[in-house]
This record gives C-alpha cells, structure tokens and sequence, in this order.
C-alpha cells in the first residue's frame, strides 16, 4: 500500500506516541520548552524551539523535539531532524545545520528514555544512522567522527584588556582594519549579509543557504539573531550573522567580499563583534565549529584560542561507516574546483537545493 506523506507523518507521529513519558513538541508548548532550554545546563542556542520551524520551513525536512515532563515541568528535550536524500543517504540527526546539539536532561534517567525513544524512531523509520552533536562524550561505543572543533574565550569586562589578549601578529591585522577606517552596521535585512556570504562560500567552493533560510533565522530569533555588517566607502566589505545565548555571543555564518583580504576586513569584523559583546556585558565569545586542518580552524587558533574536541557519535543502522560529507573528502574535489567555476548567480540559484540535504 501506498502512503501519502500526511499519512506517515501521522503514522510516525502515533509511535513516538505508543512510548511511555515521551511527548512531541507543539505551538502551545514552545514557551516551556525555551524556558527549560535558558535554565539546563546542558542545553545549548541549538536547542531552542525556534529550529523546528527553521527547519521545517526553510528546507521541508520532518523534525520530532521530543520531551519529557513531570509534574508539569519540561526534564529533558532531544530536537531530532530527518533528511532523506538520494544523493547523502537518509538520517536523523540532532541537530542538523546546528553545531551542537544531542540531550539536554536534568537527570541521568531523563536522558536515557530520550536516548532510547530515538533510537526506536531512527530503527522505525530506517534511517542510516542517527547522530547526536554533544559537546562531551555520552555513547563512548558509538563511533565517531574526530573532525570537529570548537573555539571558545572569555570575555574580559575591559575592552582594550581583550585587544591585548589577542597574539601580537593577528591584533596588527585587527589595528589594519582600524586603520582603513572600516565601519560597523547592525542591519535588520539579509541582503548585505547575503552579498558578503555567498561570495566568500562561493569562492571556497561549496553551496550556498537560501535566502529564505536566513530570512526565517532573522524572524524567528528575533533580537538574538544579529546581522554586523562592515563596510568601506558605504561599500560592504565582510558581514557576520551571530546568535546570542545567555551570557553568549556565537558568530555563526559570515563571509567577506573580495576586499576583504587586503582590508583585513574579517579580522576587523570579529573584532567589532567581541568589543560590542564586550560593551554590553556578555562573557563568551564562542567562535564555532571548524575542520581540522583547514584555514578556519587556523584562523581561530591565530585569535590565541585552543581548539576544544566535539562528540559526533553515530549509531549505524543500514550505514556501514560514518557518513563524511564534507568538503575535505577527496570524492568532492572535482566538485569544489567545478562549483568555483561557476557563475555567483547561477550557483546561488542551485546551491540551496543542494545544501539543503547536508545538514
């Protein structure tokens, strides 16, 4: 029998339904949920209620936040996402296009049933493999993948202290911005943004986001989505979209147009971006995921911040190794080379919908 997709939705939906203490996140429940997600240790920018409708809207994938609640209050959430692609296999993942991600509980029993309530979903649905980002070790006997680190630093209350905590050669590049006189803007629309993003993306060789994904990141987030635009001359030279999480500042996607190197302008923007964080009072600049081994990751190891390992376990069901999709895989090069001969236009118009299924 065939199935139309409302009907396994709700099929699917009906056997999350069938296991004990498990719930499925709805509108009505939003409040709650970012309410748990503030005050978990565990939980993360990632974890936030706003992701399911990104998701869902922004590239059609099926998400399950799970929950479980006692005595009416939230004790642990697992946002789940599954992306079933021809081309990169079929997944569940918490989260995909997030850094981290995985079970934020404040028990150790909470997160057990939510570990087992995902493990049935991803054998029910048959996916590949399911994937938990954690930022420390949870299934050690699961087999992961060592690509992935993380760069975080404190703030320091006094700005110029954070001038000075940067190595010598890349705070000259920081002054060689200054120097240019470039200019911060905090813009409300994507479309400077987007200019400065894509053209750096395009230039490493990979696809491009759709407008439409960060139009949505810009409205669901709302103030805790900012977009710091830096320009010379009113033209836009580099731009960062950066999500703020408690006491948190996290540069997230960014780019900078073909200025930018010789105006030292990305190294000028997250400077800006840490002295604002600074002047309103935030205590973590956490700069993101990176490859090892790429010019990201040495980009961040030049800001004097150590590299700080991320857990990516997988627990393979029909797959038979850890999926490596990702740009340093040797399958891709003939791509990358191809994807930067491209036309900006052209590979901005297909890039989504290839990007989409990557998570």
């Amino acid at each position: 029998m065939n199935l139309d997709s409302t009907t396994v939705q709700n099929t699917n939906d009906l056997f999350l339904g069938k296991l004990p203490d498990i719930s499925i996140l709805s509108p009505d429940k939003f409040q709650a949920w970012d309410e748990f997600v503030r005050v978990c240790p565990d939980a993360t920018f990632f974890h936030r209620s706003g992701w399911k409708p990104v998701i869902e809207q922004a590239f059609g994938h099926k998400t399950w936040f799970l929950y479980i609640e006692e005595d009416g209050c939230i004790q642990g959430i697992l946002p789940l996402a599954e992306i079933n692609s021809l081309l990169f296999g079929h997944s569940l993942s918490a989260l995909p296009f997030c850094v981290y991600g995985g079970i934020a509980a404040m028990s150790d029993g909470v997160r057990a049933k939510l570990d087992q309530a995902a493990q049935m979903l991803a054998a029910h649905l048959q996916v590949d493999y399911l994937e938990y980002r954690h930022v420390t070790p949870f299934h050690q006997d699961w087999p992961t993948k060592e690509l992935y680190v993380t760069f975080r630093k404190t703030i320091d209350p006094d700005v110029e202290q954070n001038m000075l905590a940067i190595p010598r050669k890349q705070r000259a590049m920081v002054r060689k911005g200054i120097k240019y006189a470039l200019q911060s803007h905090v813009d409300q629309d994507i479309e400077r943004f987007f200019h400065a993003y894509s053209a750096s993306v395009h230039r490493l060789g990979t696809p491009v986001f759709s407008r439409k994904y960060f139009r949505l990141l810009k409205t669901v987030f709302a103030e805790d989505c900012e977009l710091l635009v830096i320009t010379k001359d009113d033209q836009t030279v580099s731009a960062v979209m950066s999500f703020y999480f408690r006491d948190e500042v996290l540069p997230y996607y960014g780019g900078g147009a073909d200025a930018a190197r010789d105006l030292a302008g990305n190294d000028f923007m997250y400077w800006e971006l840490m002295r604002r964080a600074c002047e309103r009072g935030y205590k973590i600049f956490d700069f993101g995921r990176s490859k090892q081994g790429t010019g990201s990751y040495s980009f961040k190891k030049n800001w004097g911040l150590e590299p700080q390992p991320l857990f990516y376990e997988y627990q393979l069901l029909r797959a038979k190794a850890v999926p490596e999709h990702n740009p340093l895989n040797p399958k891709y090069r003939l791509f990358i080379k191809a994807w930067q001969k491209l036309p900006l236009t052209f590979a901005n118009l297909i890039g989504p919908h290839i990007v989409k299924n990557l998570g």
